[in-house]
């Protein structure tokens, strides 16, 4: 079955095309990025707005690209939530609208659940069960995962998620919207050996977390270094990143080890934004050379929002479509409130 994917749920549209049989066959995204970057932060009725530009074109690219009319087409998933109550409508209405004119049912997706799933159209895949560590936007927790829609979450964070830390701590270094990415390309130059950040929660004998402190920690030492010198040079700043991102990975990967030793599982998903960072990956990967446990990612283009992800959650849940026509979206949507596939 050919299912199209819509994710409209913040500041990316995404629209794709899964086939059951062929697989991803076709994926087009929009970031609203530098629209953004004019106010330093997502305002979310441009968002909307954009959205609304946006999702048909990107339709119409993906069935040039594979090949395919809408006639083709025998499911329509979409971002229900959470997200942008604005933004979320604009998939959602798209999706019902198309589907109750193709006479075709529609499913709506958990945003999250399209993250926790995206590792499986990498190659290498993992197989039922695995612990996630979802890292995306507000989002940081470990799940153990037994199959689609069976999720336990196992900790999480107990204020800012990493995302949030990432941006927020980038924004205290006057680095421009969107702060996080930067940050890590900041941190490869840093040393280091220079700084050393707190680890929030790394001995504590439970799966939480906190990052909230973490870029309380930056605050004070781009204060002292101001007073200690009158300016942060590129160097220092530098350094401070790569303090700061340290933290966060040693965390991260510490708490991982430590989800995969309670449930006895031996494979660990990395999904979200976040799962991008190249300093993560590395550190995971030595960690599983070392301790004997597999660890997999999705591929880099579908880490951030994208359609792909929820085409495939889709296609997972076709058991659950709906006839199109009432519709509603859910800004906030808790994960484990999902049925099982």
């Amino acid at each position: 079955m050919l299912v199209l994917g819509i994710e409209s749920s913040c500041d990316e549209t995404g629209v794709a095309l899964y086939d059951t049989d062929a697989g991803l066959v076709a994926h087009h995204l929009h970031t609203q990025m530098a629209m953004h970057a004019e106010y330093g932060g997502v305002v979310p009725e441009l968002a909307s707005r954009d959205h609304i530009r946006r999702v048909v074109p990107l339709t119409e690219a993906c069935l040039a690209e594979a090949g395919k009319s809408l006639t083709d087409l025998d499911a329509i998933a979409y971002t229900e939530g959470p997200g942008l109550g604005g933004a979320l409508l604009v998939g959602a209405s798209y999706a019902n609208a198309l589907a109750f004119g193709l006479g075709i049912p529609v499913i709506s997706v958990h945003h999250l659940e399209g993250h926790l799933l995206s590792p499986l159209l990498a190659e290498p895949h993992p197989a039922f069960p695995f612990v996630a560590l979802l890292v995306s936007g507000g989002h940081t927790q470990l799940m153990a995962v037994r199959g689609v829609g069976d999720y336990e979450v196992l900790g999480e964070t107990l204020d800012d998620a990493a995302g949030e830390a990432f941006d927020k701590t980038a924004k205290l270094l006057g680095l421009p919207y969107p702060g996080g990415p930067l940050l890590s390309k900041l941190a490869e130059q840093g040393d280091p050996n220079r700084f050393t950040l707190p680890r929030p929660m790394l001995k504590s004998d439970n799966l939480e977390m906190s990052f909230s402190g973490l870029k309380t920690a930056v605050l004070t030492l781009v204060k002292q270094v101001q007073a200690e010198s009158g300016e942060l040079d590129d160097a220092t700043r530098n350094d401070i990143c790569r303090a700061f991102q340290e933290a966060i990975v040693d965390v991260l990967v510490q708490k991982s080890l430590k989800a995969l030793k309670l449930t006895g599982m031996k494979q660990l998903v990395v999904a979200g934004g976040v799962g991008a960072n190249k300093q993560l990956r590395a550190a995971l990967d030595a960690a599983a050379a070392k301790r004997g446990f597999a660890v997999f990612y999705p591929p880099l283009a579908l880490c951030t929002d994208n359609g792909a992800m929820i085409a495939y959650a889709g296609a997972q849940r076709l058991k659950f479509a709906r006839e199109a026509g009432g519709f509603g979206v859910k800004p906030r949507w808790d994960l484990a409130s999902l049925p099982k596939a």
